[in-house]
């Protein structure tokens, strides 16, 4: 079975171009460079940061920690 393609340009319309999902990648970002300034992460490194509590509001370092891809985005 051939797999359909994605269609990115409607993908961020409907959901990655949400004013609050934008505000939201901002912030992981934010919590990225936090790491990456204490020298715990680097660019192609293959490690997330990882909110303990889930809430990218809660930026702090307490509740940052440095994880294996796989493990950050495996679905529980």
């Amino acid at each position: 079975m051939a797999r359909q393609a994605r269609d990115y340009a409607r993908e961020y319309e409907l959901y990655h171009g949400k004013k609050k999902q934008i505000k939201r990648r901002a912030k992981r970002n934010k919590a990225r460079r936090i790491m990456a300034r204490a020298g715990l992460v680097s660019k192609g490194d293959g490690k997330d940061v990882h909110h303990r509590d889930r809430n990218v509001n809660n930026s702090g370092r307490s509740n940052l920690a440095v994880i294996r891809r796989e493990k950050n985005r495996s679905i529980k």
